[in-house]
């Protein structure tokens, strides 16, 4: 009897320890985490009114400039305040509440908007505004960005962050679908003004619901001393600084995704600048072909991120990173192909459209993953930030030379050119070791 009961017993050990070393993980391990779900639902409101707002203000500016070059500098000038102010804003995310950056951030967005919408209906809505507007929401971005990629890891295990991200990747984009699709007739009825008071209504929206996300305690931020002098907090503040530029130029694999997303960034720029030159040039169409090419790149995002999150655990992240560049790169420059085509170029344009979709969660989901999971909690709004200016420096030199290209050149064969270099990246990492041990 004492053997019996000392072999059960070792059983049973045997089954704990088996069931405490697998975690859930998964789609159905999510639901133990309410907060996420709060944030995810924030993220559903603000991504539909962004993307009711793209075709409003894409569409708006194209028919208020009717200049190319002035598309691109404008699409350039959204990226300058990431460059010069992400790097520095890190380090207060990092010291500030995670929630109050979020909410005041899309509150200030909200305000910017509604501005814009604003003068637009008086007809006073000048191309200096838009700059100015434009600067003024990329500047509140440069908080809210950080302090979301920031507050993901308070909300979720290190084992369910793949599925997570991956999960909030193909919601966002299935309610970008449904904001893309819901465009053209919200345009009709509501005008472009009032479209675009949709997309401010949706940062409102977005600040109130993260009122009720819960953070365990050990989880926020360490409040700051009182007595500390000036001069001795403007010290910690660089010293911060230093400690977290030091981390990403050490570890050289998190540097190389960053290298690697800046690159294929300045190779897209074309795409979101000239994508309504093309649709009306190339594929003769108009707001409606505009809307479908969204539509169908965000339902290759959506597939691609519930491929992720159902095995992309099977596969080496640098596996499916380097997957991602490559059918990018392939299905960018087919955008060319269209041209050629007598009837219903705009169809065969969709079907290249989602590919690129389906590959850009292939690219962006594992690299943030990665980067969360080896970035301490403490400094994941510096890396974060740091990561936003390295990914996004390119931008602006990519959108004024999409500009002055789509002057010399179609937007196709722009499409083309610059797709064939994205494969650049994808081959040189295919050879690098380290990186393929990710």
């Amino acid at each position: 009897m004492k053997v019996e009961r000392s072999c059960i017993n070792k059983m049973s050990e045997t089954v704990l320890v088996q069931s405490q070393a697998k975690p859930k993980r998964g789609i159905r391990a999510l639901s133990a985490h309410r907060s996420y779900f709060v944030m995810l639902a924030a993220k559903i409101i603000s991504v539909f009114g962004d993307s009711v707002d793209s075709i409003a203000y894409s569409w708006m500016v194209y028919m208020l400039t009717g200049s190319k070059v002035l598309m691109g500098t404008l699409f350039a000038a959204s990226f300058i305040p990431g460059i010069a102010f992400s790097p520095f804003t890190g380090v207060l995310v990092d010291r500030w509440s995670k929630k109050k950056v979020i909410v005041i951030a899309g509150i200030g967005r909200g305000i910017t908007v509604s501005l814009t919408a604003f003068l637009y209906f008086m007809g006073s809505l000048e191309p200096w505004h838009l700059f100015v507007f434009t600067m003024l929401n990329s500047s509140f971005q440069c908080f809210s960005r950080p302090a979301e990629a920031a507050i993901v890891p308070r909300l979720l295990p290190k084992e369910l962050l793949l599925t997570g991200n991956s999960i909030t990747a193909s919601v966002s984009r299935t309610a970008e679908i449904g904001g893309l699709a819901a465009a053209g007739g919200l345009i009709a009825l509501a005008g472009i003004s009032g479209t675009m008071i949709i997309n401010a209504s949706s940062f409102f929206l977005e600040a109130l619901l993260y009122f009720f996300i819960r953070l365990n305690r050990e989880e926020e931020p360490p409040v700051e001393p009182h007595g500390d002098s000036g001069a001795k907090a403007k010290s910690s503040y660089w010293k911060e600084f230093r400690i977290g530029l030091q981390f990403v130029i050490k570890n050289r694999l998190i540097l190389l995704t960053m290298m690697a997303g800046a690159f294929v960034n300045l190779c897209l720029c074309p795409w979101n600048v000239l994508q309504p030159v093309y649709v009306k040039e190339i594929l003769h169409s108009g707001p409606f072909g505009l809307s479908l090419l969204g539509i169908t790149l965000m339902i290759g995002m959506i597939l691609g991120g519930l491929f992720i999150s159902q095995r992309g655990d099977r596969y080496k992240k640098s596996t499916l990173i380097v997957f991602g560049i490559l059918l990018l790169g392939v299905t960018y420059s087919m955008l060319y192909l269209p041209a050629l085509f007598t009837y219903y170029p705009l169809y065969a344009a969709t079907l290249f459209s989602f590919g690129m979709g389906f590959a850009i969660s292939f690219v962006n989901t594992p690299i943030a993953t990665y980067s969360m999971e080896v970035t301490p909690k403490n400094m994941l709004g510096r890396i974060s930030a740091l990561s936003n200016m390295i990914v996004t420096c390119t931008i602006p030199l990519g959108g004024v030379i999409a500009g002055f290209a789509g002057t010399w050149l179609s937007a196709n064969v722009v499409f083309l050119v610059f797709g064939l270099l994205m494969i650049i990246p994808g081959r040189l990492l295919l050879t690098h070791k380290s990186f393929m041990s990710i």
